[in-house]
């Protein structure tokens, strides 16, 4: 496969998770401040930048509204919403033999219909917005289960989103490390990763935060849980590159997942809750690593591209 194909599949993976992913966390990010109105907005805001690596004004109050145009609506960034989804169009737009034409019809309608979506959320209130990503990222997502063969095509696209999604997910579980708030938080940590009613029907209705942490980073059933996106990225570069290595892994991209996910699969779950941050903290680094190693070995011509940096506080 060209290195100018392969790039393009893997940033639309990461590109359409980042703006799926965001989408769930500004929903449940806003239901949550509409629950509880003696929050601080403000500290709120810049909590929720923070961790999704934004940079906030240091001269002003923040507000929800902040939020929306810099997190959502920013068609030129591409860690936005919007600026994921033209990101994302605009790599499809040069892997067009590559995809089906029913994946490329659902991402240009996409972007043909943010400006108008986006009007509406002025009218109706954001989630309107933030319910269409979420629908056409599923959209997407499924089509490219039931239309794309598995070859190396379809392991870049899901290496992408894997990766992006073991980042997400850290960065989520991040906002819990810095608050005393159990119950809310937690409840809307899982909202953010669309797993409410997957932990409900595993663990019933006790929101208990080491339940919680343990779902999202060691389930190795539910999709979204980092260790099973984690397994999933593994399995996507041992296909890429099949080996007959008696000892060791050479492949620089793989080892620091395969060593995470290790980590993470043998982690002893009564300390868990304690040793969070680090375990976020790694699987921030290992992202990057990997990102940096698949950049390097198979689009090299390329820069690899990173969002901001959870700013961890303690060791």
């Amino acid at each position: 496969m060209l290195s100018r194909i392969a790039e393009s599949l893997f940033w639309i993976g990461r590109y359409i998770e980042r703006a799926d992913d965001t989408a769930r966390i500004l929903d449940a990010f806003l239901g949550r401040l509409l629950e509880d109105p003696w929050a601080d907005e403000d500290a709120a805001c810049r909590t929720l930048m923070s961790v999704l690596g934004a940079p906030a004004p240091q001269d002003r109050r923040i507000t929800t509204g902040d939020v929306l145009e810099l997190l959502a609506f920013d068609a030129e960034d591409p860690s936005a919403i919007s600026g994921a989804i033209v990101a994302a169009r605009d790599n499809a737009r040069g892997v067009r033999e590559t995809i089906s034409s029913e994946m490329w019809e659902c991402l240009n309608v996409t972007w043909h219909t943010l400006a108008s979506r986006r009007v509406a959320a002025e009218r109706l209130g954001p989630t309107v917005f933030l319910s269409y990503v979420r629908e056409r990222a599923a959209l997407l997502a499924g089509l490219a289960e039931s239309t794309m063969s598995r070859d190396d095509g379809w392991r870049f696209l899901v290496l992408g989103r894997s990766l992006e999604r073991v980042d997400m997910t850290a960065r989520l579980l991040s906002i819990q490390t810095n608050t005393t708030d159990e119950i809310t938080g937690w409840r809307t940590v899982l909202r953010s990763c669309g797993a409410d009613e997957a932990f409900l029907r595993t663990h019933g209705g006790t929101f208990d935060p080491q339940r919680v942490t343990e779902f999202l980073l060691l389930d190795r059933l539910f999709p979204r849980s980092a260790l099973h996106a984690l397994g999933t990225a593994e399995q996507c570069l041992r296909d890429l590159a099949p080996t007959t290595e008696r000892a060791g892994v050479t492949d620089a991209a793989r080892r620091p997942i395969g060593q995470i996910r290790t980590r993470l699969e043998y982690a002893d779950t009564t300390t868990l809750l304690a040793e969070l941050p680090q375990h976020l903290r790694a699987l921030q680094q290992t992202c990057a690593t990997a990102s940096a190693a698949i950049t390097a070995r198979y689009f090299p011509q390329s820069t690899p591209v990173t969002w901001g940096t959870v700013a961890w506080g303690g060791s």
